[in-house]
């Protein structure tokens, strides 16, 4: 294994594809710009999908609160 795909793989498989914001991951490579870091570090489809579903179930949960709110019951 290079160092090439050792940060590579860093980038992608361990921080991103853990949630790691894009910005912390720049920092930790050492770049100054994320633009270097988001040529550098490729955005996991897996990752991709996750994010997507999570969106879908906050905007889920949100659309059922505004059809079922929730009683007030303070007097």
């Amino acid at each position: 294994m290079t160092f090439h795909m050792a940060r590579h793989t860093f980038a992608t498989t361990v921080t991103l594809s853990n949630g790691v914001p894009i910005e912390t991951v720049s920092k930790l490579l050492g770049h100054t710009k994320i633009s270097t870091t988001q040529i550098f570090a490729r955005v996991l489809e897996n990752k991709v999908s996750q994010d997507i579903n999570a969106l879908r179930k906050i905007l889920n949960k949100n659309k059922q609160k505004q059809i079922f709110p929730k009683p007030n019951l303070s007097v």
